[in-house]
This record gives structure tokens, C-alpha cells and sequence, in this order.
């Protein structure tokens, strides 16, 4: 959940601080005497919307080192560490990609993979997982996190993102221009964009923006499943991430940020904005495929 908060996150940040600098420079020039350019404002939509989600996904791997706290392992100190790293090793080159960094954080049960290119990622795992689980049950998770890198997710997650921006970009400016022109019916729009269209447009951003966040974790939970699965092909059975997923199902979980505190949404509406899937159920895809 780490890397797709993380992703998200720094997505959003993105494309606000464009959003301000197009405002700062003049680039939003799809608005003028006679309407609305839609061919302008769906060529801004789309840099908006894979600019930020680009970016994001460039600067993935120092944001999480840095926010998460992560320290590389870059000589192991311990046996630990170097079981760590040579296990990271061997099912990396077992799926086919290049040797991650290896990192470990402090913090509750958790791990995560990121970065933008296949062959240049990072594993991190907490020092909770490691005191919590038996080494057979670490080598799945790590395996999970390694079968995220080399199914590529990161960058799927991008273009995912980028997409459900640039519709959250156009849609919402495309709307706030109607809802504006029905408040200022027969009044003269040669000044521009009344405070409907402001005022819309921030708010549609909004609601479009969570709207887009739960088809993101929609696909976010498809690729926990396939990232499980994939950890079994890595390991040749499916017991150790069985057993790894059950013992997560009986962990306390690691608290958000501080920052991120307020995502935590409890619930059923909850469960819309989760980027996994419940424990049971990824358990239950795992025995039955």
C-alpha cells in the first residue's frame, strides 16, 4: 500500500504545482471570446495528466527513500542483511530483471517496491516484517514485491493515472464552462471565465479526483492478485505466501503518515479507495488458482 499511497501522493502534488505554473505562464489557453478550444484544452489535459503521473513515477524511488526513511543496504552489517540481499537477488534474476537496491525502514509489518525502470527499482522492507515473520514467509513477500517490478506495475500504474487525470482536467473544465455560461446567460463574456467557472472547476477537481482514485485502486487490487501469484511462480509453491499473507492478516498494520492520516477511510465506501484487497481474499485466489 506504501508505493501506491506514495505514487499517488506525489502525483497529486505534481499536478497541482503544474496546474499553478500553466495559471503563472499562460499556458491554459483554451479559454477566449467565443468559447471553449477544446483541441487546446485536451492537449493541456493530456500534459497535465501524464506530466504530473510521469513525474511522479521519475522521482518514485528517492520520494519513498526519503519519506519512508529507508536505509540502503549498500554493505550488509549482519547475516540478516546479507540473507536480505541475496535473497532479493535470487528471485530477480529467477524473474528475469536487474538487481534492485535493497533498503530496510523502521515501522510495523510492511514492504514495498518502486521505481520507474524494471532494471534500477528498490525493495524495501520494515524492520517489523522482519522480527514478525519466518524466513520462508519474508522470501514471499519479497517475492510479491519483486514480481511488482517485473510485471511492470509501476509504470501500468502511471499510465493509469495519467489517463484518469487528463479526463479529471478536461471533464471538469468542459462542465465548469456550461454551469458558468448558464449563470451568466445573455451577459457579456468578452472579459473571460466568470467565478462559476472557478469556483466549478475547483470543486468538479475534487469530485472527479476521488471518482478517478477508486478506478486507480481498482486496478491497483487486480495487480495485488497477480503479484501474489506471481511470488508462488518465483518460489515454485504456493504455501509460503499463503502463510505470509495469513500472518499480515494477523499483524497490526502499520499507521499512515501524519500527512496521510485522513485517507483512512473506514467502511464499505472505504474499501473503494483501497489500493488491496482484503486478506481472505487474496488467500482464497492463491488456493484456487
Amino acid at each position: 500500500m506504501k508505493r501506491i499511497i506514495l505514487f499517488v501522493m506525489t502525483n497529486l502534488a505534481v499536478v497541482v504545482v503544474l496546474g499553478i505554473v500553466a495559471n503563472l505562464f499562460g499556458f491554459n489557453r483554451y479559454l477566449n471570446a467565443s468559447g471553449l478550444n477544446l483541441s487546446a484544452l485536451l492537449g493541456f489535459a493530456l500534459v497535465m495528466g501524464f506530466g504530473g503521473a510521469i513525474i511522479s513515477l521519475l522521482i518514485s524511488k528517492p520520494m519513498a527513500k526519503w519519506t519512508a526513511g529507508v536505509r540502503v543496504i549498500d554493505t550488509p552489517q549482519n547475516a540478516d542483511e546479507a540473507w536480505i540481499v541475496e535473497t532479493v537477488r535470487k528471485l530477480s534474476e529467477t524473474a528475469g530483471i536487474g538487481m534492485p537496491e535493497v533498503g530496510i525502514f523502521d515501522g510495523a509489518p510492511n514492504a514495498f517496491a518502486t521505481g520507474a525502470f524494471k532494471n534500477s527499482a528498490l525493495v524495501a522492507v520494515s524492520t517489523g516484517l522482519l522480527t514478525g515473520m519466518t524466513h520462508e514467509e519474508i522470501e514471499a513477500v519479497i517475492g510479491h514485491e519483486v514480481s511488482h517490478i517485473a510485471n511492470g506495475d509501476m509504470v501500468t500504474m502511471t499510465l493509469i493515472q495519467g489517463v484518469m487525470n487528463t479526463f479529471v482536467v478536461f471533464l471538469s473544465r468542459v462542465i465548469g464552462y456550461a454551469i458558468d455560461s448558464f449563470l451568466r446567460k445573455g451577459d457579456d463574456r468578452s472579459s473571460g471565465p466568470g467565478i462559476g467557472y472557478f469556483v466549478s472547476t475547483v470543486v468538479l477537481d475534487i469530485v472527479l479526483g476521488f471518482a478517478a482514485a477508486m478506478v486507480v485502486a481498482w486496478f491497483s487490487r487486480q495487480r495485488e492478485f497477480r503479484a501474489d501469484a506471481g511470488a508462488a511462480k518465483l518460489m515454485n509453491r504456493k504455501q509460503p505466501m499463503i502463510n505470509a499473507l495469513a500472518r499480515l492478516g494477523g499483524m497490526t498494520p502499520g499507521e499512515l503518515p501524519k500527512s496521510m492520516s485522513a485517507m483512512g477511510i473506514a467502511g464499505g465506501i472505504g474499501r473503494l479507495f483501497s489500493t488491496h484487497p482484503p486478506i481472505e481474499e487474496r488467500i482464497a485466489a492463491l488456493k484456487g488458482a
